[in-house]
């Protein structure tokens, strides 16, 4: 046990040197860590110690259900006019559709349509002409989930691209999200792209209704409605309800300038592409309304066939509003709106009490256990010792490397990680005075020292470990923080504790060739 070879030492000490390498950036300046390489940076600060804002928000669930039951409608209202069936009163409701069918000979015909349209609706008769569709709870729910879960990809994507680093986006419950976005210096502009649908569609614009026609409010015909123009001069514009091109199709939106104008140039997938060239061939001279977030960005004429698959957004931007527009288009639409319930921020002065005291706690708690266990052991306590401040330095290199942000429970971890730190050098030496009072000679003592406590130290930080994997699976946010610094320092206390203490103790017994026991 006490043999190491060349190559043993060498993989030690490269491991030693390596975490070190990566601890490095933490103990250099800002200013000098910010120049950097990506992959050689500090360790992240979470939200509790370098400041930033808490968000609690809320996804509306109900919206998409809204949404569903309206493209039903228009479903069912367009399959009814090409099967040449004659409908009445189509109406929609917070619970279903209700569509009535005058013509006793249509009626069965208009049930198997219906039926056929969509197999997860369900289809009641009211009464002998009108028959009732809505969706199951199991649909709906499914529906809800599939929101959040979306949402929570949107806003991550949106966050990410905003530049904020190492922001945390959590579901909470059925339909919240929380958002923590370390460090932001403008939390209301990353609202405002949080927040925001940014639903893109292109719809045709519907000539039949004139200008005389939204003067006097008179209602739009079936399958149109009036939505506001970004354009104060042009004010309300009639649109048809049919979807031409989802922004579900958009591959990419850049922010650009034509001539001297801000705009956003877009691009869609083949078959968005397919669809947009299609529409412009097939309605040149008609305009098309570029709809988003339900107000009309532009209605421009369509000169001519656009068969590229792409196209330009331009509404009289700012720099920074076609920035924002381009990354909300990029990151993808919000499949429901979200409502803030809550906002909380913490400043910077706060975070840096933060990590004051927790460096204070990790100094105060490393100053003792060397003490303690320098007074116990003596030269092997000092060994040791130096093992712990190595133990430290890779678990933070470790930290850095693989990204992890450092939460003020984190820190926390990091304490209780140097308590337990020297837990397997006291096993291992309260071992070899054992063996040694038993009358072993003072080589044999120190390998059944290492030998006959591996066994010991294995299966108490075998036990701990597990809680801490099982604190990260079923936690969230700080506890999590916790069961990383924790389940990470467990690792590299026993690495430090079996194989440098070995290793010291291994080289000071080649040079000094001991004739009294040390411990």
């Amino acid at each position: 046990m006490l043999y190491f070879s060349r190559l043993k030492i060498g993989l030690v000490v490269a491991i030693c040197m390596a975490g070190l390498f990566f601890a490095l950036p933490n103990v250099l300046g800002c200013d000098l860590a910010a120049r950097l390489p990506s992959w050689w940076q500090p360790v992240n600060l979470g939200l509790d110690l370098q400041g930033g804002s808490h968000l609690l928000i809320e996804v509306g669930v109900r919206e998409v259900t809204r949404e569903q039951l309206t493209n039903l409608t228009e479903s069912v209202r367009d399959a009814l006019r090409q099967a040449g069936i004659r409908q009445q009163n189509l109406t929609t409701a917070a619970e279903g559709i209700t569509v009535t069918i005058p013509d006793p000979a249509q009626r069965e015909a208009a049930r198997e349509l219906l039926r056929d349209l969509d197999r997860s609706v369900r289809i009641e008769r009211q009464g002998e002409d009108t028959f009732r569709l809505s969706h199951t709870e199991q649909t709906l729910r499914e529906w809800q989930d599939a929101a959040v879960t979306q949402s929570i990809e949107i806003v991550r994507r949106r966050v990410d691209e905003s530049g904020t680093r190492e922001a945390s986006v959590l579901r909470q419950g059925a339909d919240r999200l929380i958002v923590e976005l370390p460090g932001v210096n403008d939390p209301d502009r990353i609202k405002r792209l949080i927040g925001r649908t940014a639903r893109l569609s292109l719809h045709l614009v519907d000539e039949r209704v004139g200008a005389e026609a939204i003067v006097a409010r008179q209602p739009p015909p079936p399958g149109t409605h009036l939505l506001p123009s970004a354009d104060t001069r042009e004010g309300i514009v009639p649109v048809r309800k049919k979807v031409e091109v989802s922004g579900d199709d958009l591959v990419d939106a850049q922010p650009s300038f034509q001539n001297g104008q801000p705009v956003v140039n877009f691009r869609f997938n083949p078959l968005g592409g397919r669809k947009f060239g299609k529409i412009t061939q097939e309605n040149v001279g008609k305009r098309l309304a570029i709809v988003l977030d339900g107000k009309v960005i532009s209605a421009p004429v369509i000169r001519e066939p656009i068969l590229g698959g792409s196209g330009i957004i331009s509404g009289h931007f700012t720099t920074q509003e076609a920035q924002d527009l381009a990354l909300l288009l990029r990151a993808g639409a919000l499949p429901a709106p979200l409502t803030y319930l809550e906002e909380r921020t913490v400043g910077p002065g706060l975070g840096a009490d933060s990590i004051r005291a927790g460096a204070i706690a990790c100094l105060v708690g490393f100053g003792l256990v060397v003490v303690c266990v320098g007074i116990a052991y003596g030269l092997f306590g000092l060994f040791a010792d130096l093992a712990l401040l190595v133990n430290l330095g890779v678990l933070m290199g470790l930290l850095s490397a693989i990204g992890a942000t450092l939460t003020l429970p984190g820190i926390a971890g990091i304490v209780l990680t140097l308590g337990m730190a020297v837990d397997a050098n006291v096993l291992i030496y309260e071992r070899m005075r054992e063996e040694h009072r038993l009358g072993r000679p003072i080589l044999n003592a120190l390998e059944a020292g290492f030998g006959r406590a591996f066994g010991t130290i294995l299966d108490s930080n075998l036990t701990t470990l597990f809680a801490a994997v099982l604190l990260f699976l079923f936690g969230s946010g700080p506890i999590r923080g916790f069961a990383v610094t924790l389940g990470l320092g467990i690792l590299t206390s026993m690495f430090t504790a079996i194989m440098v203490t070995r290793l010291l103790i291994v080289v000071w017994v080649r040079r000094k060739r001991p004739q009294v026991f040390p411990v």
